[in-house]
């Protein structure tokens, strides 16, 4: 193969995973950043001794980090270190009302049977199918690289078309009856940035991650995969440039010669886009744009989300480190972000601490929260309306866990629409890319190579395979096979 001078426009998860790979093939690659550290969305925020994860806070699908390491010859416990959380996570029905998911299944189904006669066998039930669609979906499917239909009709796959077309909640509905069993099955799929209504019940594969694979928590957070990542990347000879970000992209005959940022111009012979798609699809002529503003436009995004990184001066109780707050109407709240566009009067909402099980998160006797709304991208923001809907959520918290909150606050951090439109580019303010709904799975999703420009590609949330932090490792690893595909001697 030869060796190509490849840039790599972002260094979130999908851009680190994909610069390791190009470098392993032997190319010269270079990352370049606009923020001033790396990490793309999951960024780390630091103040006064409190450490918190800008951006995802759940390690799922332990198996797919692995795997990327392994494919270096090297393990996740070479570069941080893994820690069971049980409970998996906490979720708030009502005042003094709450479940806990345990860190393994037997004690799940003894949970729902607890709750519901008979559940725990059907939640058996359900789980072998989801474990079954799991091999399928992230042995195979994930890992194919969108080009046409023929990746994903195959045998396997042909069998399963019935799972495209019931959706998640059908599913669900036809295993357990009570309310709140409902919502636990149906909440994994929030993380696919659609509402469980919209969802194919092929996509149930996430409960199989969620009660099988368990919810992990890296020890001093989120951020030590990217630092672990970096340190890869680097070891493999990419060259990471912050403070650098790309201004526009220079064009030759249906080729990328380089690319304009604020501290001059870089050559390279081929393009490979992290960033937002629609961004860098705005640094070219509109005539070498694949998708035209209408195409966006009509496109159903996975939510935005305003957060709040808060420092308390006290440990707290009746919290988890994952807690969620399902004390109102999820359908209502999920009309406000698919349909009306519109805050939503009561919205639930995730709160993470993960100073609880990680003390290096917040000073000795002190917590750290992480709060999080998922709203309509594209929506208002305004410091009014923050304020409104922080008030809101702290007295919904003390109300429901009984703890007082208000003023054992030392500070208070907010980000949101604004924020995510300016730190990434990232199109209407969305948090998560695409939401993965019938219409928007794998081929249905934006290409990873321009049709338009023979050395353009394109990695992360907004297409292929998803959103979510193990699908933008893979993302990473397939723009990379592809490029090789293309680019060979």
């Amino acid at each position: 193969m030869n060796s190509s001078k490849i840039i790599v426009i972002g260094s979130g998860f999908s851009s680190l995973s994909a610069a390791c790979y190009l470098a392993k093939q032997g190319h010269q690659v270079t990352v370049l950043e606009k923020n001033k550290t790396v990490g793309g969305r999951a960024r780390q925020f630091k103040k006064d001794g409190f450490v918190f994860d800008i951006g995802p806070t759940f390690y799922w699908m332990p198996d797919v980090f692995e795997r990327f390491f392994n494919d270096f010859n090297k393990s996740t416990s070479d570069y941080y270190k893994l820690e069971k959380l049980n409970p998996a996570y906490q979720i708030y029905f009502g005042k003094n009302d709450s479940i806990s998911i345990s860190d393994n299944l037997d004690d799940i189904k003894k949970t729902f049977e607890a709750i519901e006669s008979g559940s725990g066998n059907k939640l058996q039930k359900f789980i072998d199918k989801a474990h079954a669609n799991y091999n399928i979906a992230i042995k195979d499917l994930v890992y194919k690289p969108g080009e046409n239909v023929f990746e994903i009709i195959n045998g396997k796959t042909f069998l399963k078309l019935h799972e495209f077309i019931l959706t998640i909640k059908n599913q669900v509905s036809g295993y357990v009856k009570n309310e709140k069993l409902r919502k636990i099955l149906e909440f994994p799929v929030l993380f696919l940035g659609a509402k469980p209504s919209n969802t194919p019940s092929f996509y149930n594969f996430m409960n199989y991650a969620d009660f099988k694979l368990g919810t992990w928590h890296p020890k001093g957070g989120m951020y030590e995969v990217v630092k672990a990542m970096t340190t890869l990347a680097k070891s493999l000879g990419v060259n990471i440039i912050t403070d650098s970000e790309v201004i526009n992209i220079e064009l030759n005959n249906k080729k990328v010669t380089g690319v304009n940022t604020n501290n001059g111009l870089l050559k390279c012979d081929i393009l490979l886009s992290g960033a937002d798609y629609h961004h860098t699809e705005s640094l070219l002529p509109e005539n070498y744009r694949q998708y035209s503003e209408t195409y966006w436009d009509k496109k159903t995004f996975a939510p935005s989300a305003l957060l709040f990184y808060v420092g308390f001066n006290k440990k707290l109780k009746n919290v988890s480190h994952h807690t969620l707050f399902f004390d109102t109407d999820f359908e209502e709240h999920a009309k406000t972000i698919y349909d009306t566009k519109k805050w939503a009067e009561k919205p639930l909402f995730y709160a993470s601490f993960p100073s609880i099980t990680d003390d290096s998160s917040a000073p000795q006797n002190k917590e750290s929260g992480i709060f999080l709304i998922p709203i309509a991208p594209d929506i208002e923001d305004t410091n009014d309306i923050r304020e409104h809907y922080f008030s809101q959520l702290i007295q919904r918290v003390e109300k429901i866990t009984g703890e007082s909150l208000k003023e054992h606050i030392l500070f208070k951090e907010s980000y949101c629409v604004n924020n995510f439109k300016e730190d990434y580019h990232s199109y209407k303010g969305n948090a998560y890319g695409l939401a993965n709904t019938l219409l928007q799975t794998h081929v249905l999703r934006p290409k990873l190579k321009s049709k338009k420009i023979n050395n353009l590609y394109f990695c992360g949330q907004l297409t292929v395979p998803g959103p979510g932090v193990p699908p933008s490792l893979i993302s990473g690893k397939i723009v990379s096979d592809l490029i090789k595909k293309y680019h060979q001697k």
